[in-house]
């Protein structure tokens, strides 16, 4: 029975959740606390790691997987394999790279390691949006229903392990996650437990891709390698724009992770609150995704990354402002996480997916994810230990951060990619009738299971 011709589409669309929620879930699992567990001190159950060192482990690890995804999974889910069995291979050597990496100690062991579960597990970003993408009739409307839950098992697993693993004596309360409790003993050496139980979980994602997702054959109309084709789509016109844009935009955007904690303490916020208040973007983000299929029927491509790309700038601006703003429009400003990444992020995939021959979709969103989740956090780094450099007021110990400065400088960059996307950016993909029969005629092409 061909899988993608004859299943009903509601059953399709709660398997594509699931397996955006798992592909975030697992993520989500471990990363939020890892400088935490690679940093803390031995006699806290931690790895001891210097900063320097956990710059390498995250940093450095991530964009060497995400630089590699485009050379090996795009051509093979494009020309050779059917991209659900791929991702399924990917994840359960992934998953068993991860737990092995809970286990490590030492430095050297643990980057090899996570290199090695980056250039794993990195590829399946891309391939899970296009993946869903290539079985959705009208992706306009349709992917963000199915993304928004990638963002759900984001939050699911980031709340719920440290409310079942980290804490004790649990009380609840109004603010996000809505629980707190005493830390258990060795807090640090409990979180590291993250790394295994992330690696499980991978696992069991695998084989859920494996055996539950619609099959997604490759498309052989070619012998052209597949990164070489994808790279003529990104090589002129709109798709250029928008890669050029994206490259900006994804820059700044890492910086919010690695800024914007310090910064709220330093702006009066409690600590207790500081994961609650940014934990506001992620539901801003769930509801963005609500109304975004609509904002694209209405407004058309251009338009919502605009809007995307301007909530960047104006989030950092308000930060830059905060001295005369106070805490609480801070607190207001991280709601722009939502537009900022929905109306961005999430548009800009659907806009690939659209002008992605069918041949080598697999590829042109991999291509993509290597410049948002690899060459930007690259650039993002160099730029935040740039923008330290230039905004730390002091030496040694007495060394504080102008964060008005830091903030204003980062949206004047911002800027600098919506000036570029207002002026250059023509949406070019195609109609919403072309894009049907081109989508009926996939499904109509498609393998068997």
């Amino acid at each position: 029975m061909s899988d993608t011709a004859t299943a009903p589409l509601p059953f399709k669309m709660a398997r594509l959740r699931g397996m955006m929620f798992l592909e975030y879930a697992v993520r989500g699992l471990w990363f939020p606390l890892a400088a935490k567990f690679l940093t803390a001190g031995v006699d806290e159950g931690g790895l001891g790691f210097s900063r320097e060192q956990m710059s390498y482990t995250l940093g450095i690890a991530l964009a060497l997987g995400a630089i590699t995804s485009p050379f090996v999974a795009g051509q093979v889910a494009d020309r050779w394999f059917p991209t659900q069995r791929f991702m399924g291979i990917l994840l359960i050597l992934g998953g068993i790279t991860k737990f092995a990496t809970g286990y490590q100690t030492s430095f050297e062991a643990w980057l090899t390691l996570s290199i090695l579960y980056a250039v794993l597990f990195m590829p399946t970003l891309g391939l899970s949006n296009s993946l869903a993408l290539s079985h959705l009739p009208d992706a306009k409307r349709q992917f963000p229903g199915v993304r928004v839950w990638g963002t759900i098992g984001w939050i699911a697993v980031s709340w719920l392990f440290p409310m079942i693993w980290l804490k004790s004596n649990i009380t609840f309360q109004w603010l996000p996650p809505f629980f707190t409790g005493d830390d258990v003993p060795k807090l640090a050496g409990r979180m590291l437990d993250s790394v295994k139980a992330a690696g499980i979980l991978a696992i069991i994602y695998g084989l859920y891709s494996w055996f539950l997702l619609p099959h997604t054959p490759p498309k052989k109309t070619t012998k052209e390698l597949a990164l070489r084709r994808a790279l003529k789509v990104f090589s002129s016109g709109s798709m250029a724009i928008l890669a050029m844009t994206t490259l900006i935009v994804s820059s700044v955007h890492f910086i919010y992770f690695l800024e914007t904690p310090a910064f709220l303490g330093v702006a009066g916020l409690d600590g207790a609150y500081i994961m609650p208040v940014m934990s506001i973007g992620q539901f801003a983000e769930i509801g963005m995704m609500a109304v975004l299929g609509w904002l694209l029927k209405s407004q058309g491509f251009r338009r919502v990354l605009l809007i995307g790309a301007v909530c960047y700038a104006g989030r950092y601006l308000i930060f830059g402002l905060h001295e005369y703003l106070g805490l609480n429009a801070i607190i207001v400003a991280q709601a722009l996480h939502g537009p900022c990444f929905a109306c961005f992020y999430a548009a800009a995939f659907i806009y690939i997916d659209r002008m992605s021959p069918d041949d080598v979709r697999h590829s042109t969103q991999t291509l993509f994810a290597l410049i948002c989740f690899g060459i930007g956090p690259l650039a993002s780094s160099q730029l935040n230990i740039l923008l330290g450099a230039l905004c730390e007021v002091g030496s040694g110990a007495d060394a504080v951060m102008d964060y008005s400065k830091f903030w204003l400088i980062t949206a004047a960059i911002t800027l600098i990619g919506v000036g570029l996307l207002a002026a250059l950016f023509e949406d070019e993909s195609p109609s919403d009738g072309e894009q049907l029969v081109a989508s009926k005629a996939a499904e109509q092409s498609a393998g068997e299971v």
